[in-house]
């Protein structure tokens, strides 16, 4: 996912197993996060890693966290700035300047709409849960 208004790159923890890093990869994160539900969220560190957007590697500086998401990351206004990068989330593209070409990078708009009715169903569960007297 794209948030064109974060400053913050997360790295969720189906990546994190995915690329298999380990704790001891992390280097320590002190300041909490808030989650989408409005949840503080403690970072388990960041990590710099090499990220390939079309013919261009980019460092992004994630930070790893152990939250649930239906995304698997989450890059923002660094990654966008380093590619100058114009985004659409109406249209699930990125587009940014290479040589004298305009590279796009296509989302999937399918996915997407899967994404946001995980989150939605996800915190459904998670009022259900809670009023019902369990914790989550």
């Amino acid at each position: 996912m794209v948030d064109q208004g974060s400053g913050a790159d997360i790295m969720y923890p189906n990546l994190f197993k995915g690329l298999k890093l380990k704790l001891e990869d992390l280097t320590a994160y002190d300041l909490l996060l808030i989650s989408f539900e409005g949840k503080a969220v403690i970072p388990k560190g960041q990590i710099w890693l090499p990220m390939q957007s079309g013919p261009v590697v980019v460092n992004v500086d994630f930070i790893v966290v152990d939250a649930y998401s239906p995304y698997i990351a989450i890059v923002a206004r660094t990654w966008l700035h380093a590619l100058s990068a114009v985004s659409s989330t109406l249209h699930v593209k990125v587009k940014f300047p290479f040589g004298e070409q305009i590279e796009e990078i296509v989302g999937s708009q399918f996915a997407a709409r899967q994404c946001i009715t995980a989150a939605v169903i996800h915190q459904n569960e998670q009022e259900s849960s809670a009023s019902a007297g369990g914790s989550s």
